[in-house]
């Protein structure tokens, strides 16, 4: 029995230092919002710290608006390539292409960046998005930046809205394959609902957002 409660205790021990390792990036359920700062490109998109279920998540609502939150923050991926997070959605976007300059909104999209610094031109991200009219798992050029912001839809049509969804991408991979370079290290990671090109409307809800190295 001794022996057996040591074990569990040892058990748990481990459990805690693989926990310990990971980075938090949003820590929205303990209400924080620090270091993250306000990004607008067309109108405001409001943004708060709700309770809902018992648990504090980040609430975007747009209206024809794109603005988004964004946390500078160089993250190792060697160490922790993979992004943790989960959303909601409460409305899809109709009829929008969101190939194209006037349809490309999102209910929601996290996104990391590797600042390219002086050179803003190397500035690179990848957006993982809720898709509303593009087939799950596929990736495309934004609209208006091009291959230098690529998008992959996570989600799309298929996936039930008022549904929470746990998401794991293994960024160093993806930077790897979409822009063919060994890409180690990230700058900041962003999240945005916006709805500004077809003027529509959305809600969606995050999770905490957080590497690990598993």
């Amino acid at each position: 029995m001794k022996l057996f409660s040591l074990t569990l205790t040892f058990l748990s021990i481990i459990a805690f230092a693989v926990n310990a390792a990971d980075i938090q990036i949003g820590h929205f359920s303990s209400g924080n919002l620090d270091q993250w700062k306000n990004k607008t490109f067309s109108g405001k998109t409001d943004y708060q710290i709700i309770q809902l279920n018992n648990t504090q998540v980040l609430k975007a609502e747009s209206h024809s608006t794109a603005s988004g939150l964004f946390k500078e923050q160089q993250i190792d991926l060697r160490k922790t390539p993979f992004l943790n997070w989960r959303w909601r959605i409460d409305n899809r976007l109709e009829k929008n292409n969101e190939q194209s300059k006037s349809g490309d909104d999102y209910s929601a999209r996290v996104y990391v960046v590797i600042n390219g610094g002086w050179a803003f031109w190397k500035t690179k991200a990848i957006n993982y998005v809720w898709a509303s009219n593009t087939v799950k798992g596929s990736s495309w050029p934004n609209a208006f930046t091009g291959k230098n912001a690529m998008m992959i839809a996570v989600r799309s049509s298929e996936d039930k809205t008022h549904t929470w969804y746990q998401e794991k991408r293994n960024i160093m991979q993806d930077l790897k394959q979409h822009f063919g370079e060994g890409i180690h290290t990230i700058d900041a990671v962003a999240l945005m609902t916006d709805t500004d090109n077809a003027q529509g409307n959305a809600v969606a809800y995050y999770g905490d957002i957080y590497f690990s190295a598993h």
